[in-house]
């Protein structure tokens, strides 16, 4: 499998990692003030990467202003409300919540390519919807419009109105719905076990 960033390997990957030559270029490109800042890890979560409060993964300006992947795959449904990032094709929803972002971090955004890549999936395939935006919002209203069959809910603050009670990281299976209430990439940044314990759930998702 080939992803698009080869630096955002560290974000999620558990096994033991052999890079080809030209992915090793691109990984290389890590500057040594970035190599400074991170931490030692423990052996149980090396393979994970690390996430700090000041390290996102590195994105170019021509990424993040002028990715034409992104760009083809924003829509928004007239007279509903919800502008959302993705195609929806696999009916997949990814619920987060961005006061200062219209979908997502660039940094984080370019993790969740990474994380659905190693899932066989692309931006095509999910619907990225900040809540932020349109919150207060009702889970019937969602479920209405995006007929998820999988849904991912990144933070407390990306929980709908009327969804109930949802345990914290285990998988909940409805009728229709794969349902995971999950950690945000903000609370996944501080916490390796954090970010161990979301991929683990997130395989089987």
């Amino acid at each position: 499998m080939r992803v698009e960033y080869p630096q955002a390997y560290r974000f999620i990957l558990q096994e033991d990692l052999i890079l080809l030559p030209q992915d090793r270029l691109a990984v290389s490109d890590i500057t040594s003030e970035d190599k400074e800042a991170q931490l030692p890890l423990s052996p149980d979560v090396v393979s994970l990467g690390e996430f700090t409060d000041n390290q996102t993964p590195k994105v170019s300006e021509q990424q993040t202003t002028a990715n034409p992947a992104a760009v083809q795959t924003i829509k928004q449904t007239e007279n509903t409300g919800f502008k959302y990032l993705g195609s929806n094709q696999k009916q997949f929803l990814i619920l987060v919540n961005y006061a200062n972002e219209e979908y997502i971090a660039a940094g984080h955004l370019t993790a969740l390519e990474s994380i659905l890549a190693r899932k066989g999936l692309t931006l095509k395939d999910v619907a990225i919807q900040n809540l932020n935006s349109i919150a207060p919002v009702k889970l019937s209203d969602l479920v209405s419009h995006y007929n998820p069959t999988r849904l991912l809910i990144m933070g407390e603050d990306a929980l709908p109105q009327g969804i109930g009670n949802l345990p914290l990281n285990k998988p909940v299976q409805g009728k229709k719905i794969h349902v995971l209430y999950s950690f945000s990439f903000d609370e996944m940044m501080s916490s390796n076990d954090n970010k161990k314990a979301f991929w683990e759930q997130m395989k089987s998702l």
